[in-house]
Order: structure tokens, then sequence, then C-alpha cells
């Protein structure tokens, strides 16, 4: 029987897409219970490289929030909680609809989750953003 493992090559390539968009975000303005309502943007890094995002939020009625710089190291996963971005002060306010696009310098993959806890039925939500090639 011949080996059947990959060569490393393959497995710590970059994979993904460089550019990723979330069109629904939502920070829940409550929480209830122990859990925290909330949101992350998370980043699965293949490759070797350190990935550097820049994230983008859109607003229905004022302007942009743009280049909130993120790093993942190579071959690593990270969580991002929307709440926690800031540029010069300003945060993603709760309660108010938003979309995010993810751009990055090498292939990541995107997923986007919420935890709401506004209710004692939770709701967990978790999906894939949508890759944008060109």
């Amino acid at each position: 029987m011949g080996n059947t493992e990959l060569p490393l090559e393959k497995v710590n390539q970059p994979r993904g897409s460089l550019f990723w968009v979330i069109p629904d975000g939502y920070i829940p303005p409550e929480s209830r219970g122990e859990l925290l309502s909330h949101e992350s943007i998370c980043v699965l890094n293949c490759g070797t490289r350190a990935a550097k995002l820049s994230i983008d939020i859109y607003f229905e009625d004022r302007e942009p929030l743009e280049g909130l710089i993120e790093v993942v190291e190579g071959r690593r996963t990270r969580h991002i909680r929307t709440a926690s971005l800031e540029r010069n002060g300003e945060r993603i306010p709760a309660g108010i609809p938003y979309a995010i696009t993810v751009t990055s310098d090498v292939p990541v993959i995107v997923q986007y989750s919420r935890l709401d806890t506004t209710q004692p039925e939770l709701a967990l939500m978790s999906v894939m953003a949508y890759p944008v090639e060109g």
C-alpha cells in the first residue's frame, strides 16, 4: 500500500477568494441570559502567508465605515466580532442593518455567524459569505 498523504505544498496552499460580500449584517441590540448577542466574520487562511484583510461596512442612511484592517495568520482561523471593529472611535451601532465586504491580499474563506439572544429561545445563524471573482 502506497503513501496516501498529500504533499505539504498541496495542503498548505492558499484557498478561497480575495473578495467576499455579506449583505445582511445586524448586531442584535439586546441580550438575555448568559450569552451575549453578537456577530462574527469567521475567516480561514489555509495558506502559509498572513492575510491582511480590509473590511468595509455599508449602511442604509450614512457613509460607509471603510478600511478596517484585520490580520489572519497563515494556517489559522480567526473569528472577528463585528462589534469590536473600530476606526477613529467609530463603531457599528447595534440594531442598525448594514452590509460587509472583506478584501484580502491572499485567498481566504469567509463565513458569517450571528448569535441572537434577544429572546429565551436563542437563534444561531451561520452562512458562507459570497465570494466575488474579478
